[in-house]
């Protein structure tokens, strides 16, 4: 016996979809989005950040995707269905669904692009590595395959939006090699809405809208065109939309950029709560943020109001999740304090305290105004506690590069971390589990096998009230250990044309930008 499962995780969100800018729709829609770091890649199996889960999802199609509710519904996959013993999920493929080449989606597309993801094991694989067996593969017809797993885990359909599937004899056709990765570097081979026109690396990327996609055109006028263009600094931000370019901004922009964009004709600031935490990861194994009473000096004597009311407004962040998980959100979290005081008391019980000034490395993202500002600040108090802030700035590349060995990550770092698939085992795993070490997200290096234990537990539970449990749980251990100091859960804006509209946030990382979901309508605002 079989029980169907079309929905997941649904999140308590109120999101306001206001959206703006210049005048006159064309006949050809085309629009600019500005992204504040490159596209490092565009092979699916590969994907790690924002630009890049930004290129993905306009590129391909997954077996599922995720409404803004957080609920994952059907995509490629027009049902599923999961055995009595929870561990054989079986999906039904959407009928006449093709590829970007015309080529038909098939089941044995699926089931080779689950061994890829196993075989390469980068990017997302980290969700499916110890989770699908590779034997239980089965392609049972065209149009039906099954996915096998070798324990329960729980959150695995709120995973399937990243299962997103390549053309086999696309890739066969034009790799010797087994996976394709040669050819998947520079080129797509997927059923998304957009297909790739062109891209320069470090300056822009353009795709152009697929007028056979699976998910049809049905909304108004759709998005022809979108040039992505990179930049390094506000002022070019606000010449585009100046000039009547700009489509839709990024999100990672200044204040005063936004308040600029606000006051030109036709824009309009969009703004909502988000899911993603705006954190200091803190590396808990090097010196000195290795003790404890480090870290927690180094929270304490952080300006949490000036950050989120003055540098780049934000909600109050008492823990790791965001509260929008209203089920397994831990309400009963103090609120993080600033006291220098406390701070010089805190810093006192440190191994490191009377042996002189106490040195550490901070890195942000370069040309990104407001992390400057909020690396000054921290600076500045830090200095008051007897703490020297080497600040480094660094391109976005650069840190990722970083964060993959120990003794390379920077001390103290700042980063946003929204879930990269709608559910509270994403902040966790990803960022906190052991064996997600090494990247960007994983920047804390927390290495604790109780957290572990925690995370694994809630992995296999399949119960929704007793797997909330163990994610407050989770909460309290992680607050405690101060890997991290919580800066804000981001109050999300984007300066955007007032002919653009349909956005609506999702909670999970740039599925919001798929730009299919958008259309064109002058008259709407």
């Amino acid at each position: 016996m079989k029980r169907t499962l079309i929905t997941g995780l649904l999140l308590g969100l109120v999101q306001t979809t206001a959206l703006t800018a210049p005048a006159a729709a064309q006949e050809k829609v085309s629009i600019v989005v500005n992204a504040t770091q490159e596209f490092g890649t565009i092979d699916p199996g590969k994907i790690n950040d924002y630009t890049e889960y930004m290129a993905a999802v306009n590129l391909y199609s997954g077996l599922t995707t995720v409404n803004p509710d957080g609920s994952v519904v059907p995509e490629l996959a027009e049902s599923w269905s999961v055995s009595d013993d929870d561990k054989t999920y079986t999906f039904k493929l959407k009928e006449n669904a093709k590829f970007q080449d015309g080529t038909p989606v098939k089941a044995s597309d699926v089931v080779y692009t689950v061994k890829r993801l196993l075989a390469i094991n980068e990017g997302p694989s980290y969700l499916f590595t110890d989770i699908v067996d590779p034997d239980k593969l089965k392609v049972v017809d065209d149009r039906t395959v099954e996915i096998g797993l070798k324990k329960i885990y729980a959150p695995f359909i709120s995973n399937t939006p990243l299962i997103l599937v390549l053309n086999e004899k696309l890739i066969r056709e034009n790799s010797k090699e087994e996976w394709g990765t040669d050819y998947l570097t520079d080129h797509p081979a997927g059923a998304g809405p957009y297909m790739l026109s062109s891209w320069q690396r470090a300056s822009q990327m353009v795709v152009n809208r697929f007028e056979g996609y699976h998910g049809g055109w049905s909304k108004g006028k759709p998005i022809d065109e979108i040039r992505f263009v990179i930049t390094h600094d506000e002022a070019t931000v606000k010449a585009l939309a100046a000039k009547g370019e700009l489509g839709m901004s990024a999100r990672a922009q200044a204040n005063e950029t936004f308040e600029a964009i606000e006051k030109m004709p036709g824009y309009k600031i969009l703004r909502g709560t988000t899911a993603t935490g705006f954190y200091i990861k803190m590396n808990t194994q090097v010196p000195p943020t290795d003790d404890i009473h480090v870290r927690r000096a180094i929270a304490l004597a952080t300006d949490y109001e000036t950050v989120r009311n003055v540098i780049h407004p934000g909600e109050p962040m008492n823990g790791p999740l965001a509260s929008v998980f209203k089920d397994a959100y831990l309400n009963d979290l103090s609120a993080p304090e600033y006291s220098l005081e406390k701070a010089k008391e805190e810093l006192a019980k440190s191994k490191y305290a009377g042996k002189g000034p106490i040195k550490l490395s901070h890195t942000y993202v370069t040309g990104l105004a407001f992390e400057e500002d909020i690396a000054l600040l921290m600076q500045a108090n830090l200095e008051q506690i007897g703490i020297e802030l080497d600040i480094k700035p660094e391109p976005w590349n650069r840190i990722t590069e970083l964060a993959a060995k120990v003794e390379t990550t920077p001390a103290t770092t700042q980063v946003f971390y929204g879930p990269t698939y709608p559910s509270p085992d994403s902040v966790f795993y990803v960022q906190y589990h052991s064996k997600a070490k090494g990247t960007w997200a994983s920047m804390e290096w927390l290495q604790d096998p109780e957290v572990d234990a925690l995370i694994d537990k809630s992995r296999e539970t399949v119960d929704p009230a007793a797997q909330n449990d163990l994610y407050k749980q989770i909460q309290r251990k992680v607050t405690d250990a101060q890997a991290d100091v919580f800066l804000t859960v981001e109050s999300q804006r984007y300066a955007a044309s007032k002919c653009l509209q349909g956005y609506a946030y999702i909670p999970m990382q740039s599925w919001d930008l798929n730009f299919s979901r958008f259309w064109w309508d002058c008259q709407a605002d």
